[in-house]
């Protein structure tokens, strides 16, 4: 009895340590992905300004005669 009272101690140490791993890797891939959609919005409002600029380049362009 004590031998299986040791193994399930044993097994639940491990259980508690892998959930207190998964919980930190958990959190540090919600920041990772927190931080690559800020980038990601962050370049897309570069995207639609450079897209703005072109547009307005093109409309100061003279007409084609040809």
């Amino acid at each position: 009895m004590k031998a299986e009272l040791d193994a399930l101690e044993g097994k639940l140490a491990q259980l508690v340590q892998l959930s207190q791993r998964l919980r930190a890797e958990n959190r540090q891939l919600r920041q990772e992905l927190a931080s690559a959609l800020n980038q990601g919005h962050r370049m897309n409002g570069k995207i639609e300004n450079a897209r703005q600029r072109l547009e307005n380049m093109l409309a100061q362009l003279p007409e084609d005669s040809a």
